[in-house]
């Protein structure tokens, strides 16, 4: 329990409505989208950089520790307060202070929408690419320090692409600001990138300016079914190997499809044991051809009910089934084990093998969806409260496989708790050990979003 100074001191910084204890509060901010909970002591909600400035001083002095949030929406644990202490919500830093034409920026702070980003910058003919699936809750400040990908990464590359500088507050409280507002930029170290993906563990990100592109002229969306997730999970490397670059392909099992025909109450797998979605964008011309050329590929594949979306609400339509897998899921069974694993593009279908021998080999039901045009597989072991042990083990054996292909054990969702354990899997020791001598420079007393990465800090 905190002492009565500290909660005064941090009213006395943050001001008295930004602060509470109140045990409602504390359980609103105890967990995030992984369901793991355990309580913080204090909730501050500082709405200025110099505030989260003079925060991280006491917090410091203090010994205590701080727990960065945005949304909560994240898939790692990343900003659930393990060891207690302060959570610092950045809710309310929340403004847009620049779109500039021009020079084609923006400049954030950390609790901007996603989403909401995207349409003010749509409607001057701009264009924020990364999507990531909880783009309308989601904030900028927690894709930052998660370095968040989506369903356009494919084409456009994921967070850390349209990253061009951060103002931070490190742990001991001082302020710094990384890149520049140009594109180029070689000034010393790249503290931009280090901070990006970071998990909230280095510092704390109060402003962000981000790269934007010219808005794409035309977008077309197609469909199709597939007799074999081998046929779709082919048909993906064929596209690639066209010259195509869409800037969405997702690839969506048997298993995925069931729960979603029951979650709309349609039948949207129509037998069928995969579901490919492709969605290109460019000037008008290109995107016509495109789209006549995969949906040529689709068809040599063995692809069925081949679908072209002609407006709008038939494009929304199309997505409607992807969007819906990860509540569908829990038709299923009670407990879903998320991982989100990634693999060069070309082992697709063999890490898709790989998870369905294991599958068979614990009496597991593992559904498998997403990102296939970069090799993001998000694999959901479904299970029931007594099936953990046994989904741990497949988990270790689903990672095995992929580090095996050449992959990674987690491709946007970040490390966090959820991952810690086997992170040793993916890196050696001389690499985490670099990894922690870095962690140990910039936050020599271990408070911020300690017990996150690294399983001994």
């Amino acid at each position: 329990m905190l002492k009565p100074q500290i909660i005064h001191a941090l009213q006395s910084i943050a001001g008295r409505a930004f602060v509470t204890t109140d045990t409602e509060d504390l359980v609103a901010y105890s967990y995030d989208a992984t369901q793991q909970k355990s309580l913080p002591e204090v909730v501050v909600q500082p709405e200025t950089t110099e505030q989260i400035s003079e925060i991280m001083k006491l917090a410091n002095r203090e010994l205590i520790p701080v727990v960065p949030r945005g949304a909560g929406t994240g898939m790692s644990g990343g900003s659930v307060p393990v060891h207690g202490g302060i959570v610092l919500s950045l809710a309310s830093m929340d403004r847009i202070l620049e779109i500039n034409e021009k020079d084609m920026l923006a400049v954030v702070e950390p609790g901007v929408i996603t989403g909401n980003f995207q349409r003010e910058v749509e409607a001057k003919g701009l264009f924020y690419p990364p999507d990531p699936a909880s783009h309308d809750t989601s904030t900028i400040g927690g894709n930052v320090a998660e370095c968040a990908g989506g369903l356009r990464a494919v084409k456009y590359g994921v967070t850390k692409d349209y990253i061009l500088g951060l103002e931070v507050v490190l742990p001991t409280g001082e302020i710094i600001r990384t890149g520049a507002r140009t594109i180029k930029s070689v000034a010393g170290y790249d503290l931009t990138r280090l901070f990006t993906g970071s998990e909230g563990t280095l510092g704390i990100i109060t402003k962000i300016t981000l790269k934007l592109l010219p808005l794409p002229e035309s977008i077309k969306t197609l469909s199709a079914f597939f007799p074999a997730v081998h046929s779709a999970a082919t048909t993906v490397l064929q596209i690639i190997a066209n010259r195509i670059t869409p800037r969405a392909m997702e690839l969506i099992d048997r298993t995925s499809l069931q729960a979603v025909g029951q979650y709309l109450q349609q039948d949207p797998a129509e037998g069928a044991a995969a579901l490919l979605l492709v969605e290109v964008d460019g000037d008008a011309i290109s995107v016509k051809r495109e789209a006549d050329t995969i949906s040529a590929i689709m068809h040599t594949a063995g692809g069925f009910n081949i679908r072209f979306a002609e407006s709008g609400e038939e494009r929304e339509q199309l997505w409607k089934t992807r969007r819906s897998i990860s509540p569908a899921l829990y038709l299923l069974k009670p407990k879903k084990v998320n991982e989100d694993i990634v693999v060069p593009r070309s082992k697709i279908p063999d890490i898709l093998k790989e998870i369905t021998e294991i599958s068979e080999r614990y009496g597991l039901l593992i559904a498998n969806f997403g990102h296939a045009g970069d090799g993001n597989i998000h694999t959901n072991i479904m299970i029931e409260e007594h099936e953990t042990a046994k989904a741990e083990s497949a988990v270790r054996e689903i990672f095995a496989a992929t580090l095996r292909l050449g992959g990674s054990i987690s491709g946007e969702h970040g490390i966090g708790t959820a991952k810690a354990a086997y992170l040793p899997m993916e890196l050696d020791a001389d690499t985490l050990g670099a990894m922690k001598r870095i962690k140990q420079a910039l936050d020599p007393n271990g408070i911020l979003n300690p017990g996150k990465i690294f399983l001994d800090q």
